[in-house]
């Protein structure tokens, strides 16, 4: 972090609707806030797998619960999420996993897109209810967030590669290692010391340890 700004980096996937709203308030807040924010695109599905965690929809009375509960959250961060009653089912039958591969990928070669990026996916899963896991789609996604085609077609080769999987891999075990067990993670390093928040709805928290 750069002389007297505190580092904050945000964990997320763009699977998980509470990391769209975690990213644009810290979008938001970082022109507020003497932080730097560092995106650190990671895999949902691997910290679930780790932490034997379960989704919220598995418990009923849960999954009625943040129906309910992210539609007031989209409404009060003004943040387009829109739940359809099947949201759950569509979360069961997508695998983010190409998508978060591509969106390292850009981490790692155009970082200048991660964000507009990162906002497109969630954009079109969770405001249109798209598929984002087929390679045409991310190739849409990718033009729609203006990235050139030749750029986008080289982004969802390197997906396959060693680099691009070891990154994402990387970048989860270390969400796991500050303690995280679902998206978002925001860990803030202050006093020398990271301190981990989970969800969206942390931020007056996050703001007090750091002296905003």
């Amino acid at each position: 972090a750069s002389m007297g700004r505190t580092l904050v980096e945000l964990f997320y996937d763009v699977i998980s609707p509470y990391s769209w709203l975690a990213f644009e308030a810290l979008c938001r807040y970082r022109h507020i806030w003497n932080i730097d924010l560092r995106f650190r695109p990671a895999f949902l599905g691997g910290i679930m797998q780790q932490t034997g965690n379960k989704p919220p929809a598995m418990l009923p009375k849960r999954g009625e619960y943040m129906l309910k509960d992210m539609k007031r959250m989209a409404k009060y961060y003004q943040v387009p999420v829109r739940m359809s009653p099947d949201a759950f089912q569509h979360i069961m039958n997508t695998n983010s996993l190409t998508a978060m591969r591509f969106i390292t990928a850009i981490d790692m070669t155009n970082p200048q897109y991660l964000e507009p990026l990162s906002r497109e996916f969630w954009m079109r899963f969770w405001s249109q209810h798209e598929d984002i896991s087929q390679p045409e789609n991310i190739l849409a996604i990718a033009r729609q967030a203006g990235l050139s085609a030749e750029l986008s077609q080289k982004a969802l080769e390197m997906t396959s590669s060693p680099p691009v999987k070891d990154r994402l891999k990387d970048t989860t075990t270390e969400a796991l290692k500050y303690g995280a067990f679902g998206m978002p993670a925001v860990v803030a390093h202050y006093d020398g010391k990271p301190h981990l928040f989970f969800g969206s709805d942390r931020l007056e928290l996050l703001g007090s340890i750091i002296g905003e």
